[in-house]
């Protein structure tokens, strides 16, 4: 029978196909649902959006009374000693005085030169700007976990290939060898198949080495083995047709522009805060005090004993006329970080604008190569075929054979590789947008709601556990 070098090709395709198809096969969409539940570089991005929350109630206690109890407890000892005129012998007089007291003091703020009301809208402003930070950090997640699944899929493709050409290679230097010994070929031919098999075994093991890293790769990001991945098709449904309505998307839905603008707002509250360090600021005062105390002679054998109970309300405005200076620099500063964050959202923009662009770049240069590469396959075989039935008819030698089987090689290795670059460059332009998160992309997966703890801790007064019971 004929030998036919792409019977290995397919072979090994097919093969890759049929494991990929099992039953306990692990789609993209199950991945991505994997780490979105157990990623823990998310898990820790989620628990600092939680404690960012905890500065709206801490903010809020700026309009709450304070209230301070404080309990002093002591003795006073006195020992006289004394002579009357023209007596001959010393007296002696002594005393102890002890005394409790106990006073509770109540301060309700009326105004604070405003600083209350803009520490709440602060704190607010910065919980929004710190969801959106999760919104990025949720994005890079799937991001990553779209670049492992396709790098553990090329990974393996590659190795099939590679894999395959060693069979072939191996298929030459046999024929080589009988060539030889019946006197039809050289040893020069034989050295040559055995040249190039050993330089594909090599290949092999490199490959074997890249799948092992990406799969450990993939365990990082998704949090488990990948099982059978199957070869997913680009997103190309969350895409707009060109790169200006893209950027345009980006422009209103990307976290990090978002983020960006809610971290000038923050900024913009703390120069009201700052301010209103130089404007006047008014509480209501109370204190209640309670006193007891009682003192004993060595010339009574009853001690004195008094009861005291006060009560006081104040009502007390403090006007702040100079300290230092050191409050119209913090103006000044807060002023300087303003001005600061505001060009932060034109950094923003412009790196939202560059990754975007070279993502789609990578995508549309993608596309051209799969066909390009689908192509130079198809000719690639054809005249890998044909090379080898001109050499069984001694017009073509074993190193034009070498020669075309490298050449087919390299040209299934374009195409594999454009092909999950195409898969990747597709997720990386929606997360440019702003649009790779879970609910466009479809994940069964219970979704995180960061409004959810926000809400719990809000308005709470008093305790120490946090809503999860820690």
């Amino acid at each position: 029978m004929a030998f036919r070098p792409s019977l290995y090709l397919s072979a090994a395709f097919g093969l890759l196909v049929a494991v990929s198809g099992v039953a306990s096969a692990e789609t993209m969409q199950e991945a991505m649902s994997a780490a979105y539940a157990n990623n823990p570089s998310l898990n820790a991005a989620r628990a600092g959006t939680r404690a960012v929350d905890e500065n709206v109630p801490q903010a809020l206690a700026g309009y709450r009374p304070t209230i301070n109890g404080q309990v002093s407890a002591g003795i006073t000892a006195t020992d006289t000693r004394f002579r009357s005129s023209g007596a001959t012998n010393w007296a002696s007089t002594y005393t102890d005085t002890g005394a409790v007291q106990g006073q509770i003091q109540i301060v309700q703020p009326l105004y604070m030169g405003g600083r209350i009301d803009n520490g709440v809208k602060k704190a607010e402003s910065s919980v929004k700007a710190s969801r959106e930070q999760l919104r990025n950090t949720e994005q890079s997640t799937l991001l990553d976990t779209a670049s492992a699944y396709m790098n553990v899929i090329l990974s393996g493709q590659v190795l099939e290939l590679r894999q395959s050409n060693v069979a072939f290679l191996q298929e030459q230097v046999r024929a080589a060898n009988d060539r030889f010994s019946v006197g039809e070929g050289t040893r020069t031919d034989v050295s040559q198949a055995q040249a190039a098999l050993a330089a594909a075994t090599s290949a092999v093991s490199s490959a074997q080495a890249d799948l092992m890293t990406a799969r450990a790769n993939y365990v990082k990001v998704v949090g488990h083995e990948p099982k059978g991945l199957r070869s997913p098709g680009p997103i190309t449904k969350l895409l707009p047709a060109k790169l200006s309505a893209a950027i345009d998307a980006s422009r209103t839905e990307h976290p990090m522009i978002r983020a960006a603008i809610y971290n000038a707002d923050t900024a913009s509250y703390n120069v009201e805060i700052e301010e209103g360090a130089l404007l006047p600021s008014f509480v209501l005062q109370g204190t209640v005090s309670s006193s007891f105390a009682g003192n004993t002679t060595n010339s009574a054998t009853t001690p004195d004993r008094a009861r005291t109970l006060e009560g006081s309300v104040a009502a007390v405005l403090s006007i702040p006329i100079y300290q230092g200076g050191g409050e119209y620099a913090t103006v000044r500063q807060a002023k300087e970080e303003l001005g600061q964050a505001k060009l932060q959202i034109d950094v923003a923009r412009m790196s939202v604008d560059a990754s975007l662009t070279q993502a789609w770049s990578t995508l549309e240069s993608a596309k051209a190569q799969i066909v390009a590469a689908q192509a130079s396959v198809k000719a690639s075989q054809l005249a890998l075929e044909g090379v080898v039935e001109e050499q069984k008819v001694g017009q073509r030698t074993t190193l034009d054979v070498l020669n075309s089987q490298s050449t087919l090689i390299d040209a299934r290795l374009s195409e594999v590789g454009a092909q999950a670059q195409f898969v990747v460059a597709s997720y990386s332009v929606a997360a440019a947008m702003g649009r790779l998160d879970r609910e466009r992309l479809g994940l069964k997966v219970a979704a995180y709601q960061p409004e959810h703890h926000y809400e719990q801790v809000r308005d709470k007064w008093i305790g120490l556990r946090t809503p999860d019971g820690r």
